[in-house]
């Protein structure tokens, strides 16, 4: 029993390992090329693993788990993406880790700036309620003509709109100040379109 729960466990890994690149959907293409949205997108592959190792430390990037170079790949074709759909990018704000500092980078949209709400909750609940409050806030007052990109956490992105997005995948969304959320959920993204 325990080996075919071991042989199931290891064969969903296999399959979400292999899962070709995330398609980008036609609605959120749209909104992010008119302008006046949000896309918040999950860093690119890293180091096989959850969280961090222990005593990882923010401003020592060999401490975390990094892109590999398959992530890299991701973050490229993401940014090119937006390029060809001739997505403005306004203003790129990232987690402070350095595989969303380095997806960020690598998607060549734009300069970066830290921003801690963006940072991971992964084994950080104690941050949950003050990080969602903050991105919301930083969502719904977005009236910014071009696109403000999130680079975050698959964590992060989870718990502010529910979906868990794959590597190098994100949402779409529309300012929304007058409802609780701050915002409207209208597409996906992902490095292929």
């Amino acid at each position: 029993m325990a080996s075919a729960l071991l042989r199931f466990l290891a064969l969903g890994i296999v399959l979400a390992l292999a899962q070709p690149l995330a398609r980008a959907d036609e609605a959120g293409l749209k909104a992010l090329a008119a302008g006046g949205h949000v896309a918040i997108v999950r860093h690119g592959l890293t180091t096989p693993g959850v969280g961090d190792p222990e005593g990882f430390r923010l401003d020592q990037c060999a401490t975390q788990r990094n892109l590999i170079e398959e992530g890299r790949a991701e973050a490229r074709a993401l940014g090119r993406l937006l390029r060809e759909r001739q997505v403005k990018i306004e203003r790129v704000l990232s987690s402070e880790w350095c595989r969303c500092r380095e997806t960020a980078k690598l998607m060549e949209v734009g300069e970066a700036e830290n921003l801690p709400a963006l940072n991971n909750l992964y084994g950080r609940s104690e941050r949950r309620e003050g990080q969602l409050r903050e991105m919301r806030a930083v969502i719904s007052a977005w009236t910014g003509s071009g696109t403000l990109l999130l680079v975050s956490h698959g964590s992060t992105l989870g718990a502010l709109t529910g979906i868990h997005p794959a590597t190098a995948e994100g949402v779409v969304l529309a300012p929304a100040p007058e409802t609780a959320e701050g915002f409207r959920i209208v597409g996906r993204i992902g490095p292929t379109g």
